[in-house]
């Protein structure tokens, strides 16, 4: 289910390409981001071909700057962030980024067979934390819903949580974390995150 979910989502992490623009509605952002970041992989080859340096470079300058990871972090871990010092919350956020970003950054070539239909925003003035509802669908397969939880902050408006089929990404992520801390603790969980990203690194060749 994680990697299933991982893998669609990437399409939603890479919907979010452009700089942050505070005073642009949610879904207005998606909209262009999407179409810019489809624009970006169907004319790079060495994108399309998995290069893992591009790759890399497109997710850390065009999607980070979209997605709240502290905030992803928290609500994964849940009732044990309270439990974890700050230099372990830290290190989480660290990890949890990295286990995205690293995850999603593997499937990046399968974007230009996907395309994106964004539905109605409902939106009552003045809100600061809203869905942005999409389809995501390919030649062959049925469309897949896909709802972005977004939250306005200062610098415009970021990701916190990615539902995919109704599947919370969120939600996935805590049932595993939670697992890993009633068997290892905060530093249990910290050492399997680590363990996981140097093996998707190493899978990669560095």
């Amino acid at each position: 289910m994680l990697d299933y979910l991982s893998r669609i989502a990437l399409f939603a992490l890479l919907c979010f390409a452009l700089p942050a623009q505070a005073d642009v509605p949610p879904d207005v952002l998606a909209r262009q981001v999407s179409n810019e970041v489809m624009r970006i992989v169907k004319q790079d080859r060495d994108l399309q071909n998995g290069n893992s340096q591009k790759v890399h470079e497109l997710v850390q300058v065009k999607v980070l700057p979209h997605f709240d990871f502290e905030a992803m972090a928290k609500l994964a871990v849940a009732r044990n962030w309270s439990k974890a010092t700050p230099e372990q919350q830290a290190r989480l956020i660290e990890e949890f980024r990295a286990l995205l970003v690293r995850t999603y950054a593997a499937s990046i070539s399968s974007v230009v067979d996907y395309q994106i239909v964004f539905k109605p925003l409902r939106m009552e003035a003045g809100a600061t934390d809203v869905i942005v509802s999409t389809e995501v669908s390919k030649s062959g397969s049925p469309p897949i819903p896909i709802d972005y939880r977004m939250e306005k902050k200062d610098k415009g408006w970021k990701v916190y949580d990615v539902s995919v089929d109704n599947v919370s990404l969120v939600t996935v992520y805590r049932n595993s974390f939670n697992s890993e801390v009633r068997k290892g603790g905060i530093d249990g969980l910290i050492q399997t995150l680590a363990r996981r990203n140097q093996n998707v690194t190493a899978q990669k060749g560095g």
